[in-house]
């Protein structure tokens, strides 16, 4: 195990340790004891910035399923150490900030930082692995730890239908995900990344591509909150603010992203690939920032300006796509699109984590987030002003922030693929900008209004219900951090091309590096009296008259039929579908357990039979039978006997009895059959099955006297010659088919080399097949202690009375 294994690894492990740090040092805040580990982290990634930038990639691997092609390879490139350092960078302001926003008293603070390094690692591993399964393994992880984060106040209604709802849509993306990556593993015989990528003749030319395409698309767009999957990311709001700041400003989000990047070399080229995430980015950035003006809640207007700034992001690395349809560098002009990708993808994290904290310390000076009670907070709070004007400018496309410079390269992106001479992109292509246009004018009506309605105008003192002050210095450390680096990134971009964005390109789109060319980019404030800034300055004029008249266009908002929502679809299904289970356990959990048979054996029997005869499985051949002596003959008229005899017998003694035949005729043709170990091992239990049946049923009434009718029932019947059928035709097909040689051959050859044993079944159950042995016995033991507990719950139930 490497290092990197174990710099993944150790959020893990460390959150074993939280509960007893929690129990043992009360009086400190259990982040104190965390904070250090993200901390080591971001040092740790930030070496392998300089090889990085130099082309160098770094892979660590671990023997995980060998047998499958499933390891735990670890890669570090431009992409992974660009989400590594996001992760580590922005948890460690997160857990800063949460030291000083959740109470030490108040709050489970061991469950709060066990969900929160659970996620960390998680991430970690989604980023960091360049096996598939490895990465479909954490992924969920990050679903289930986000489920724990989200429902962290679990008493709380909301929080509850929260996280449910974004643990069944993300899962569901999930699922989707796990079926492309077999898909992919079907077509290249691989789970590895690079191997893949190696192998994207092949992949493109399978008929499987486009549904790997598509299943693969659905995970991606279900984590990153895209339409119409978008739902659930307003809901997890509900979640403590360092908990938003963290999953959904910087990284859970963001694996979607993350993983269409990394899979871009494989599907890029792709019509389906291009036109499914131009198009869905570019609905839900609309979506997201026109649904955002109307929302009253801080924490709302930043939900869906996430789910706007996640489609824009989208919907660059569709347009981006573009690029790797050509096969040259130079003037490559749709590269301009992936650069915003990556360069957004930044700045999205730094403005955006500063202005949760900053809905957090609103609510934790005032005790509100609802805009219509908030106003002329800026002289209580300046500082928190000054990060919120900081961000919240950067967020709508304003200089001299980093989200200008990524929003101008956005526009840039979206007019120059409307120059691409594929697709009839220079007819109806022109819808792609004017979409993103539309999107920036709200996205700058909602910026404005997170920032004035909340900072400025009149004071509503009667309508809080704390008196305003500005938050605590601990609290402020790191939305300040990331409000400078929004600064810091604006006026010098540079800091980060060749570092990191660079890199990322690399890693994005490698097949264009031809041996000795590398990725330049230039980001620069001006550009002459370009379409873009025409664009940006209609977006200002627009944004300014739309969010001054404001109340006259808001009336259009209810004007939506409230009913013919997707939010409301997603309750009507979940309703649904618990009515519909509701039904069906109603009609089949009868409380009889014949039914319950009769149910289970249909089923088996109709399913292994229409396999058995749609696969040609069928099949008998008898030339390797032995033949059937006198002997066999009598024991087995001798068994029919006595199992006909149990069944009408009229005595509990006879049916004892002629049940125990049973077993000791099966033992005697274990003799017969040269396994005199089975015939003991027999002979054993069915001595002690039959005094334990004698024991309990000597305490048992006789057999009623009077003559009970039982009526034929055919569906009984049916039932029976099905199961015989079926058990009958899978044995003589079992019997005449030899797919591989018989493994018996193995254990006569080890049994004795290997294991040091003379008896084969022995050594067979102990060693060959110890765990399933020792499960049988747990389960034994797992029998025994119920057993043992009933019986002491009696005893002592029988001296209370």
């Amino acid at each position: 195990m490497s290092w990197l294994h174990l710099v993944i690894l150790s959020p893990f492990l460390l959150a074993f340790f939280v509960p007893l740090l929690y129990r043992k040092f009360q009086r400190i805040h259990t982040g104190w004891f965390v904070l250090p580990l993200p901390l080591v982290l971001f040092i740790y990634f930030t070496q392998y910035i300089s090889g990085v930038s130099k082309g160098e990639n770094y892979l660590h691997s671990m023997k995980w399923i060998p047998s499958l092609g499933i390891n735990f390879d670890a890669y570090v490139d431009g992409l992974g150490l660009l989400f590594s350092l996001l992760i580590t960078g922005i948890g460690t302001l997160v857990i800063l900030y949460s030291i000083y926003y959740l109470s030490k008293t108040k709050e489970a603070l061991h469950s709060f930082y066990v969900y929160l390094l659970l996620f960390m690692g998680s991430m970690l591993g989604v980023v960091l692995s360049d096996n598939l399964m490895s990465l479909y393994s954490f992924w969920e992880l990050t679903s289930l730890s986000s489920f724990l984060l989200i429902g962290y106040w679990y008493k709380r209604e909301k929080s509850q239908y929260g996280a449910l709802k974004s643990m069944l849509i993300t899962v569901f993306g999930g699922l989707s995900l796990l079926a492309g990556i077999m898909l992919l593993y079907v077509m290249t015989g691989t789970f590895s990344i690079r191997e893949i990528i190696s192998n994207v003749d092949v992949v493109t030319s399978s008929h499987l591509f486009i549904p790997a395409l598509v299943l693969i698309l659905l995970g991606a767009f279900t984590k990153s909150a895209q339409f119409p999957f978008h739902i659930w990311l307003p809901d997890a709001m509900e979640a403590p603010t360092p908990v938003s700041a963290y999953l959904h400003s910087a990284t859970m989000v963001k694996a979607g992203i993350y993983l269409l990047a990394r899979l871009s070399p494989v599907f890029a080229i792709s019509a389906t690939w291009f036109f499914a995430i131009s198009i869905t980015g570019l609905i839900t950035l609309f979506w997201g920032s026109f649904s955002a003006v109307k929302q009253q809640d801080l924490k709302g207007i930043l939900a869906f300006s996430t789910i706007s700034q996640l489609g824009m992001i989208m919907s660059l690395i569709g347009v981006g796509s573009a690029a790797l349809h050509y096969d040259f560098l130079d003037d490559n002009i749709y590269l301009v699109a992936l650069t915003a990708a990556v360069f957004h993808l930044i700045n999205h994290a730094t403005f955006k984590g500063s202005l949760f904290m900053v809905v957090g310390i609103v609510d934790h000076e005032t005790g509100t987030r609802d805009i219509r009670k908030l106003g002329g907070l800026m002289s209580f709070m300046p500082v928190t002003f000054t990060i919120a004007i900081i961000g919240g400018f950067s967020m709508a496309g304003l200089p001299p922030f980093n989200g200008f410079l990524s929003k101008e390269m956005f526009f840039t992106g979206m007019v120059n693929v409307t120059k691409m001479d594929m697709y009839s992109m220079q007819t109806w292509g022109i819808l792609l900008p004017v979409i993103a246009w539309l999107g920036s004018i709200f996205t700058f009506v909602y910026s404005m209004i997170f920032v004035f309605k909340t900072f400025t105008g009149k004071y509503q003192p009667e309508k809080l219900e704390k008196k305003p002050h500005e938050a605590p210095v601990g609290m402020l450390i790191s939305p300040v951090i990331l409000a400078s680096l929004v600064v810091i990134f604006g006026f010098a971009p540079n800091l980060l091309e060749s570092t990191l964005i660079e890199p990322t390109m690399a890693s994005i789109a490698p097949s264009l590096l031809a041996e000795g060319k590398e990725y330049q980019v230039h980001i620069k404030f001006w550009h002459g009296f370009t379409l873009e800034l025409f664009m940006t300055l209609g977006v200002i004029i627009f944004g300014v008259l739309f969010f001054m008249t404001i109340q006259k266009w808001l009336k259009i908002y209810p004007r939506f039929p409230s009913s013919l929502t997707l939010n409301n679809g997603y309750n009507y299904g979940i309703k649904g579908m618990e009515k519909g289970s509701t039904r069906i356990m109603k009609t089949l959990m009868t409380g009889f357990i014949r039914d319950y048979l009769l149910i289970i054996f249909t089923f088996i029997g109709i399913l292994l039979l229409v396999t058995l005869f749609s696969q040609n499985a069928f099949a008998i051949d008898l030339k390797d039978t032995a033949s059937i002596g006198v002997y066999e003959a009598i024991l087995a008229v001798v068994m029919v006997a006595a199992t006909i005899t149990t069944l009408l017998a009229k005595s509990r003694l006879t049916a004892i009895i002629s049940l125990g035949v049973v077993g000791y005729t099966l033992s005697l043709f274990f003799v017969l059959f040269r396994a005199p170990d089975l015939a003991l091992t027999q002979l054993v239990i069915e001595t002690v099955s039959v005094s334990l049946f004698l024991l309990c049923f000597y305490y048992l009434p006789e057999f009623r006297k009077r003559k009970v009718r039982v009526k034929f029932q055919l569906p009984n019947l049916l039932v029976a010659l099905l199961v015989g059928t079926t058990v009958t035709l899978l044995g003589i097909s079992a019997n005449s088919t030899k797919l591989f040689e018989s493994i018996s051959h193995y254990f006569i050859e080890n049994s004795y080399e290997k294991a040091g044993g003379e008896n084969m079944v022995n050594v067979i159950l102990v060693d060959f097949r110890g765990f399933d042995t020792l499960f049988e016995i747990t389960v034994l033991c797992i029998a025994a202690l119920a057993i043992y507990g009933m019986i002491r719950l009696r005893l002592t139930k029988e001296e209370e009375e």
